[in-house]
């Protein structure tokens, strides 16, 4: 029996998720003795281009990444916020593409400036976004140092029973992971465990980079006073768009890096791994969680 393949988009599977959000597929579905041949759903991935440019400035190429579909305008800011681009440029607008000549408008994105774009500056960033795994973690770390200071010491404090119950309350809220078991995601709490915003995306840098596009927009950048939680676990570049956005907290459900863990203390982020169940694992800058209940 063979199974047709072909993806339909699924704007009647859920009307509050974005458009090719999560798609609708045909499968054979084998579960011991027995097949069947159903439907199934599937988290949605397209490219996407970001662009920017300032005031009289043709558009500059900045990247394109794989992305979900969906807050395509966060996804550009965050990129470009944590990349270090924006410097101290205002975001003037964002734009997406043209549907008189695309299929997709919104696979393509243009962020408008204060101020014109140094197109050496993006071909840099690029660089060194896309060769980090080749250079050596020093050349990395110092890199990400020239353009974000270390967080400031000291507050906020969560405690450790506010902590367990950030894996829950994440899971809770990720309605597309649900339908699929295939999307990353990317939430900021208060420090008293209450959701501020959850982002969902294929991959987990792009979770990140929405969740933090939608605060610059709000302009509550920087982020002292939160909590990052983010699905899987936790590498140099997740440390590093978290210090970017002033996030003093960051956990994750997996384990850090060694070159993640290196980065957080130097940036002053407070990085706590393996949170499930009810342990975890604090890294760096353990003054930041309650742990006074257990020291008896």
């Amino acid at each position: 029996m063979a199974a047709d393949y072909t993806r339909e988009v699924s704007t009647s599977l859920d009307p509050a998720l974005p458009v090719r959000h999560v798609t609708s597929v045909k499968v054979v579905a084998v579960r011991g003795a027995e097949l069947e041949l159903r439907d199934d759903l599937v988290v949605g991935e397209e490219p996407l281009q970001i662009r920017a440019a300032g005031p009289r400035q043709n558009p500059i190429d900045i990247a394109v990444t794989m992305r979900t579909p969906g807050y395509e305008k966060e996804l550009a800011v965050g990129f470009l916020t944590t990349e270090g681009l924006l410097g101290d440029a205002e975001i003037l607008g964002v734009d997406v593409g043209d549907p008189g000549f695309m299929a997709e408008p919104d696979d393509a994105v243009l962020v408008r400036l204060s101020r014109k774009v140094d197109p050496s500056i993006a071909a840099a960033r690029h660089f060194v976004a896309t060769a980090s795994c080749g250079i050596c973690g020093k050349a990395s770390i110092d890199e990400i140092a020239v353009r974000c200071e270390p967080l400031p010491k000291g507050l906020p404090v969560v405690s450790r029973t506010v902590l367990l119950l950030l894996p829950d309350r994440l899971r809770a809220a990720q309605p597309a992971f649900e339908r699929t078991g295939g999307l990353h995601a990317a939430g900021l709490f208060t420090t008293d465990g209450e959701l501020v915003a959850i982002r969902e995306d294929v991959g987990r840098h792009n979770a990140l980079d929405k969740l933090i596009g939608s605060r610059a927009l709000a302009r509550e950048l920087p982020l002292w006073d939160r909590v990052l939680m983010v699905s899987g676990r936790v590498s140099f570049e997740i440390v590093q768009k978290a210090a970017v956005a002033g996030v003093p907290i960051l956990c994750a459900v997996s384990a850090p890096s060694d070159l993640a863990i290196r980065l957080a203390e130097r940036l002053g982020v407070t990085l706590v791994g393996f949170l499930r169940g009810d342990g975890f694992n604090v890294y760096t800058h353990d003054g930041r969680v309650d742990l006074r209940d257990l020291m008896g």
